[in-house]
């Protein structure tokens, strides 16, 4: 399969963290268009990025789109619920949020307290990155597009987690 076979592929990063930047680093390399969504204008103050393509304040100027994976990279923040829903009831491909597999994340009660009904919820992918043992904002980016790159090629990629 050729790149343009593969083409389009996006990759919007929700949430400046050093998973997103190493995501936003590595995906380019892997042909995908990136874009972060950043709601708090204070965590990009500072230079501009040195890698991915561009950076936005919300979901709605990220041009998602079907072939747009989405990627939550902070289950700690309190906008979660809201990107969360944004995202699902838009056209996006694939939609994740990090964090630890063997706890329900929070998101799960954000999107309740929205109202959205379980098979809404259960449409949020977690764990979003192979089990590889991932601990730094690196790794977690390297196994999130390892999985990223297995669903998009119908494999199951490890995704089992003990």
């Amino acid at each position: 399969m050729g790149d343009s076979e593969l083409s389009p592929r996006r990759l919007v990063a929700v949430f400046e963290s050093p998973v997103s930047e190493a995501l936003q680093r590595f995906a380019v390399e892997l042909g995908f268009h990136t874009v972060l969504v950043e709601p708090d204008p204070t965590r990009l103050a500072g230079t501009p990025r040195p890698h991915g393509d561009t950076f936005v304040a919300d979901l709605a100027a990220a041009g998602v789109d079907e072939h747009t994976d989405v990627v939550l990279t902070d289950h700690h923040r309190p906008e979660i619920g809201s990107v969360l829903r944004e995202a699902l009831a838009g056209k996006s491909r694939w939609v994740g949020i990090v964090g630890n597999p063997r706890s329900e994340g929070p998101h799960v009660e954000a999107l309740r307290e929205l109202g959205l009904p379980d098979e809404e919820i259960a449409r949020v992918r977690r764990p979003i990155g192979l089990n590889i043992g991932s601990r730094t904002g690196p790794e977690i980016a390297v196994a999130i597009l390892a999985g990223l790159i297995a669903d998009r090629n119908d494999k199951p990629g490890g995704f089992e987690f003990r």
